[in-house]
């Protein structure tokens, strides 16, 4: 379960460091995380938004970006203002997304990584990859700013 594998490695939860609840939490596990990357795994499941019988649009690989990222970016928050700081979440915006596939079949294990190109206050710009079965089915530039 994620909220194990990532309090082991920091002493918090994903609930700790990310907004989401519910469907909405897509990542299923956290195996490396520190203040400027995140490695997180995402099993694709019926309960995923726009899933269907054919899975997954390629689309939904953007909110597992922002899901990881919001991982490392959630702990330095935490480290800098605590635990119960108010500021929870990040605005995000899509810089750039290019995709290698047509959808994503449920059952499918994603490894998401992101780093922390580049930092400035409040700001942060986001490199994410997705890789399926070790092949790199993803390529996301997000731009974060602290809400």
């Amino acid at each position: 379960m994620a909220a194990e594998k990532l309090k082991e490695l920091t002493g918090f939860t994903l609930k700790d460091l990310l907004p989401h609840r519910g469907d909405m939490l897509l990542l299923d596990d956290v195996f490396e995380v520190d203040a400027g990357s995140a490695l997180a795994e995402a099993v694709v499941g019926e309960s995923f938004p726009m899933a269907g019988e054919g899975g997954v649009p390629p689309l939904i690989m953007v909110e597992l970006a922002a899901q990881t990222a919001g991982v490392c970016n959630g702990l330095t928050r935490i480290k800098k203002e605590g635990k119960d700081s108010s500021r929870m979440g990040w605005l995000v915006g899509v810089k750039r997304a290019q995709f290698s596939v047509d959808s994503i079949a449920l059952g499918s294990r994603l490894l998401i990584r992101s780093e922390n190109s580049h930092e400035f206050d409040m700001l942060r710009e986001v490199s994410c990859m997705v890789h399926l079965d070790d092949v790199l089915i993803g390529e996301i530039t997000l731009q974060l700013i602290q809400a």
